[in-house]
Formats: structure tokens, C-alpha cells, sequence
């Protein structure tokens, strides 16, 4: 790293804080209900709402009624976006006459959007009509981050209640995070996007004329628009001069704003964050930036209040601001260093780069190599799939680091509340092994972590890599798996890996080399990604269920501060050792062989 990237590194934190520091104190205010100070008027909407819909606000939920009205209301999300894409070629809203979608890439996309995935098996502009992309993936990003925050809500009540069978109402927690947090932060973010360039309209596509004629190669189709094959069995091509260029039109700010800070990610274009009609200058890309991240940060200030102390709040902001710097720092630092095959051929590998030095190669040269690698650290610690270089083009090393950001359990900062949720998860692993070390019944913030939350904590850490171990390895198994892959050996491998370790924690970024949207990838993928969500959902519910029901403890000499550094230290140290230990074989035969593979003649 040198001094650019160090002050890229430090101003990204600056915004960060400055801005997720008053909007944590928003968070807890609406986490505790009652009217919000500023926007009483809302609360009229919001009775308005439960009157209409026919809820019982006043009325808590045991962690199991929770827990069900949660998978009805996202299982009912996943049907509707569903059918809107099975009957989007009969709909308005569709200037281009784009066809319906395919069972098994409808079904695929629907699991993506509920569980805040944002899996893209197709191209954005080239699939999906307007009203499907508004009623059906704009609408269910804000229902997937509203979700994702209520559960960390319930958690942090089963930390801060005394001897409660309740743990909050979901459809409350609901409406309260959409209403008074998510539409008013997009409201204003799409309005500055759209002051960067971003466009928003109905229009159908523009035919705009090039300045100069554009000649290329392609297939020459004959009947029924098959390939015309040569003797030999090979496609025949034929020359193709065009004069003119088909320029993608939509509502794109209302959708970049909620996908960003929901950390829903994908986009409304397929080349997402590296278009300029989706991220248009360096100020935009920097916004989004601080956008994936400025929720989660800001719902760290929200759990110090609600618990009172805002000490443990800055603890788990420290533990994850640590491992993140020196993620970052490892991958802009892989990412500054020359492909040494091209070096060997002589090859510009900095052409038209920002800074001399490093591997530009699928990056964008408006961007550079410190933005799009912090940009890729950012997406991949949140659980963000919204991308503005491609992961695929980075060096062995440096596209280890997006992989091992997600493998980590997407903690380190994470998606909205499911990053709090998840961290909060390790904590208690801590205490447990701390507790353990000094022969003391393990507490945390009061409350004693016996047997049952060790229980469900063991399932929420183990369900994820199951699924990405489990799935790679049937994929490396299966032909219809290996069909996919693009690029043979060890880069093939982490294709797969990577394409895995994204759905089951529910982050949606991809390695572009592998060719998923086929029946075999949409149906595993969509298991991973709902199982990847969901099961690790249920048991954070049951941990704040169990913990509600406790009595809070008093704070006694013996009791181990979980506020300071050690125990920070302490966090890390878990986070790194249970979160990734796991895939260190798999990560082995990827990433590590590719690099050593870089030096072998």
C-alpha cells in the first residue's frame, strides 16, 4: 500500500463515521418504538398501516411466532417475484417486448432477492423488464434489508430484556426499519445519484449513431438461427459493419439506492457498478462505497445504546474495522503487484491506469486499482454483490481476499443486521471459550451462555460452510458442475468455490468465468442461498428467545470486561480461526495452488 491507497483508506472512514454515528442513534430509536423525534408524522402512516393490515403492534412475539411469520412473509416475497418474472413478457412497463423468464432462472432469482443475495444469473438489461425490476427486485431489496435488521432487533432485546418470554414483533420491526430508515435514506441517495449521472427513466432503449463504423467477426446464422458449420464442423463466420450502438435506458437511482444501502447488491445493468449509467464518477463510487457499509456501522452505535453501554457497540466496531483494514490492505497491496506471465512478455499492464505499478486488467480506468480493490473488500465484507471491476481478472491472491471476506461469514461489518447478528453469534463463541479458559459459566452482557445457546450458536456458524463445502463438491463432481467452468485447474476450482461461498452468505458477487445460469447452478445456488439465510436465521432467533427469558446478571470483579482490547483481540482471534479454518483445504487447492502456479515454468 502506498500513500494513495492509505488516504483512500482514511477517508472512506472518515464518511463513514461521521455519517453512521447520528444515524445509529436513529436506529435504536426505532428499534424501542414510539414516535421518532423529527418525523412524528410518520407515526400516522405507520398506525395507518397496522390498522390496515390488521397487526397488533402493542403485542410481543414468542421467538418461534417470530420466527414463522418471518419465513411466511419472505417465502410469500420469493412467489411473487417468481411469477412477476414468469409473466413479465405480458405485462406494461416493458418497452423493449422482453420475453418471460425461465422456471429454473425465475426460481433462482426469487430465492436471490429474498434472501438479500442478489445472485445475477443474467443480464440485467437484456432479461428483465422495467416493472420487474421495480415491483419484483426494487421492492423486495428493501423487504430482504428490513428483515435482516429485525433479527438483529430481536437479538439485541434478548440481550437487553429481563426475564421476557417476548422478543419484539416482527411485522412492527418490519414496517418501523422500512419507514422511518431504508425509504427516506434512498429517497435522498438516489437524488445525489442521480445528480452523479445515474439515470432514471421510462424510456425504451437509444439506437445512437457511432462516430465511426465499427467492423467485427461473428457466427453467420442460417435457418431457424442456427450456426452455418464448415466441413470440419466448425461455425462460419462472416464480417459485420454497424454504424450505429444500442445505448440501455430504465430506473436505475431508485434501484442502485436500495440495493447499495440494503447491501442487496446485483444491478440493473449487467456490467453493475462498472457502467457509467449505474456509477458514473469517482464522488458516486465513493458514496456507494460508504452506502454498503454506512447501515451496518451505524446498527454497532444502535447495540451500544440498546444495551447501555455504548462501549460494546465501539468493541464490535473495533473487531471489525481490524480485520477488514487488513483485508483491504491485502488485497489493493496483491492487486499493486504485475502479473508476472505478462511481465515476462513485456505487456503494458498499466495502460491508462490512474497510478503506474499493478494489474489493471479488468478494472476501470476512471476507478484505478485502490478504488476497485476497496470497492471489492467492501462488497465481499458486506454481504454486497454490487461490483466495479471484475473479481475474476484480479490476481490469485488478491481475488482470495473477496473469497475469504465471504468465507468469514460475511461478519466483518456484513449485510444489514445480518453482519451485527452474525458478529454478535462470535461473541458468544468467545465468551464460551473464554469462560472455558478461566473455569467461569461464560456472560455476556449479563446474561449466562449455557448449553443451549452453544447449541444454536454451533449450528449458525456451521451451516454456511456445509453448504459451500458440500455444494463445490458436488459440482466438482457432476458433469453438468464441471460444465460450467470456463477456465480448467486450479482457477476453475475457485469458480466454483467462489460461486458457493457467495450464495450460501448471501453476497451475490461473482467470478464471471463460470457459466451458472443453467438448470444445474440455479437449483443448487438457490438451496444455498436460501438455507445460507434462513438457516442461520432460525437458531440467532432461538439464541434471542433463550436469552430474553434470562434474568440479567450484575456486573461482578469476576465478570470479564467485553469491551476492551483483549477482548477484541479475543473476537478476532475466534473470527479467524472458527469463520475461515474451515475452507483453508479448499482455499488450498484455489487461490494458493493459482499463485504458486504464476512461478512455475
Amino acid at each position: 500500500m502506498d500513500m494513495h491507497s492509505l488516504a483512500l483508506l482514511a477517508l472512506f472512514f472518515v464518511i463513514l463515521l461521521a455519517l453512521s454515528w447520528p444515524l445509529g442513534i436513529l436506529l435504536a430509536r426505532v428499534a424501542e418504538g414510539g414516535r421518532v423525534p423529527g418525523v412524528g408524522w410518520l407515526y400516522r402512516i405507520e398506525a395507518a398501516l397496522y390498522r390496515a393490515a390488521g397487526v397488533a403492534a402493542g403485542t410481543g412475539m414468542h421467538w418461534k411466532t417470530y420466527a414463522l411469520s418471518l419465513l411466511a412473509f419472505n417465502a410469500l416475497g420469493t412467489l411473487v417475484v417468481y411469477l412477476l418474472q414468469r409473466v413479465q413478457g405480458w405485462l406494461p412497463f416493458n418497452p423493449q417486448g422482453l420475453a418471460n423468464i425461465g422456471p429454473d432462472s425465475a426460481f433462482n432469482t426469487a430465492v436471490s432477492f429474498a434472501s438479500n443475495t442478489n445472485w445475477q444469473g443474467y443480464g440485467g438489461e437484456q432479461t428483465m423488464s422495467y416493472l420487474t425490476q421495480m415491483l419484483a427486485f426494487t421492492c423486495q431489496n428493501f423487504f430482504s434489508a428490513a428483515t435482516g435488521i429485525a433479527v438483529v432487533f430481536a437479538l439485541i432485546r434478548g440481550f437487553s430484556s429481563k426475564s421476557a418470554r417476548a422478543i419484539g414483533n416482527f411485522w412492527v420491526d418490519l414496517v418501523r426499519t422500512t419507514l422511518y430508515v431504508l425509504l427516506p435514506l434512498s429517497l435522498v441517495f438516489a437524488v445525489f445519484l442521480m445528480g452523479q449521472g445515474v439515470i432514471q427513466n421510462f424510456s425504451g432503449y437509444q439506437e445512437v449513431q457511432l462516430l465511426e463504423p465499427l467492423t467485427y467477426t461473428q457466427p453467420k446464422a442460417g435457418t431457424h438461427g442456427q450456426p452455418v458449420l464448415d466441413a470440419q464442423g466448425q461455425p462460419v463466420t462472416e464480417s459485420v459493419t454497424t454504424t450505429t450502438q444500442t445505448i440501455a435506458m430504465g430506473p436505475v437511482a431508485s434501484q442502485e439506492a436500495i440495493k447499495m444501502l440494503g447491501t442487496n447488491g446485483g444491478g440493473f445493468f449487467n456490467a453493475n457498478s462498472a457502467h457509467p449509467y449505474e456509477n458514473p464518477t469517482p464522488l458516486s463510487n465513493l458514496f456507494q462505497m460508504v452506502s454498503i457499509f454506512l447501515i451496518p456501522a451505524a446498527l454497532c452505535f444502535a447495540f451500544g445504546r440498546l444495551v447501555g453501554d455504548r462501549r460494546q457497540g465501539w468493541a464490535i466496531l473495533a473487531a471489525m474495522t481490524v480485520l477488514f483494514v487488513v483485508m483491504t490492505a491485502g488485497v489493493m497491496t496483491a492487486e499493486h503487484q504485475a502479473h508476472p506471465a505478462l511481465a515476462a512478455l513485456g505487456v503494458d499492464q498499466n495502460a491508462g491506469a490512474l497510478q503506474a505499478g499493478g494489474n489493471m486488467e479488468g478494472k476501470e480506468t476512471r476507478f484505478g486499482i485502490d478504488a476497485s480493490a476497496l470497492f471489492a473488500a467492501v462488497t465481499t465484507a458486506a454481504s454486497c454483490g454490487a461490483v466495479n471491476a471484475m473479481h475474476d481478472s484480479f490476481t490469485p491472491l488478491g481475488g482470495a481476499v473477496p473469497l475469504m471476506l465471504m468465507q468469514f461469514g460475511e461478519v466483518i461489518f456484513g449485510g444489514v443486521g445480518s453482519g451485527l447478528y452474525g458478529m454478535l453469534v462470535f461473541a458468544i463463541m468467545a465468551v464460551f471459550i473464554a469462560g472455558l479458559m478461566i473455569g467461569r459459566t461464560p456472560e455476556y452482557l449479563g446474561k449466562k451462555i449455557q448449553a443451549y445457546e452453544m447449541k444454536m450458536t454451533s449450528v449458525a456458524i456451521l451451516v454456511t460452510p456445509v453448504l459451500v463445502l458440500a455444494g463445490t463438491a458436488i459440482a466438482v463432481l457432476a458433469a453438468a458442475g464441471r460444465a460450467g467452468v470456463a477456465n480448467p485447474g486450479a482457477h476453475g476450482f475457485s469458480e466454483i468455490l467462489y460461486a458457493f461461498s457467495s450464495a450460501a452468505n448471501n453476497n451475490g458477487s461473482a467470478f464471471a468465468g463460470l457459466s451458472a445460469n443453467t438448470p444445474f447452478y440455479n437449483w443448487m445456488l438457490a438451496i444455498a442461498m436460501w438455507f445460507g439465510r434462513f438457516g442461520v436465521i432460525v437458531p440467532v432467533l432461538a439464541i434471542a428467545g433463550s436469552l430474553a427469558a434470562k434474568q440479567r446478571l450484575q456486573t461482578t470483579a469476576g465478570t470479564m470486561p467485553t469491551h476492551g482490547p483483549m477482548f477484541v483481540g479475543l473476537l478476532v482471534g475466534v473470527v479467524v480461526l472458527v469463520g475461515v479454518l474451515n475452507y483453508v483445504p479448499a482455499l488450498a487447492l484455489g487461490p494458493v495452488v493459482e499463485h504458486l502456479q504464476l512461478f512455475t515454468k
